[in-house]
């Protein structure tokens, strides 16, 4: 493949990942509880997502989801029913995308590039996702951690993306809001763009930095216009 290649993070990235923070809060009757909540079980999914990764015990990115949800509700002491832990998982698997998602994706479309979604997620979930939040149309394909049982930033994972695609680590960029996706794919090789989503989040300092860093996706689009020909 010697176009470019754009691989897009799903959650956290084209998908907001706190878009479930509506859903929490009318189970718990606050905004700033069901806000922290959110952050919680978040973080604790990403931390189950790496744990197993380095035990070896892959499972379905929604069994992280799930358990994560279980701890930060003991955690917290929110006591959710078990009718509410479906809901909740039911508004996760139909998170909304971010506003700058559609208008860049439509963009990107016109040039010549080819995207991808690529994702933690299982290949189903993450289609469902996209469809529901009306990006399908703009994907050539998804490429899921699910088809080698590892997870990012493993670099079985990016080598696997670019097996997948038969794409030219040179043409080959991730696009990710999150900091230790870029650190991974960077290590493998890859091109990365870093989307700084908060004005206040740091970039990890491992010495291993992204290509550029955007604050939004339409950023994204305005600097590979601007790289054209590399």
């Amino acid at each position: 493949m010697k176009r470019r290649v754009l691989a897009f993070d799903v959650y956290g990235t084209l998908i907001d990942t706190h878009g479930v923070v509506e859903a929490l809060a009318s189970l718990l009757g606050d905004i700033e509880r069901a806000a922290a909540f959110s952050r919680c079980w978040r973080d604790k999914q990403l931390e189950y997502s790496f744990r197993r990764g380095l035990m070896g015990a892959y499972v379905d990115f929604s069994r992280c989801t799930r358990e994560a949800l279980e701890f930060t509700d003991r955690l917290l002491g929110t006591r959710l029913s078990d009718t509410d832990k479906e809901h909740l998982m039911g508004a996760y698997a139909g998170l909304p995308a971010f506003a700058d998602a559609g208008t860049a994706l439509a963009r990107l479309a016109e040039a010549d590039v080819t995207c991808v979604a690529f994702s933690n997620g299982g290949r189903d979930a993450v289609a469902g996702l996209l469809e529901g939040a009306g990006l399908s149309e703009y994907f050539a394909d998804i490429v899921s951690v699910e088809e080698v049982h590892r997870f990012k930033p493993d670099p079985v994972v990016y080598a696997h993306l670019r097996q997948r695609l038969e794409a030219e680590p040179a043409r080959t960029w991730l696009i990710s809001s999150n900091a230790f996706d870029v650190i991974g794919a960077r290590h493998a090789g890859l091109h990365a763009a870093w989307v700084r989503r908060s004005p206040e989040a740091p970039f990890d300092p491992w010495g291993i930095e992204p290509d550029t860093t955007v604050a939004d996706l339409e950023g994204l689009v305005e600097y590979l216009q601007q790289r054209a020909d590399h």
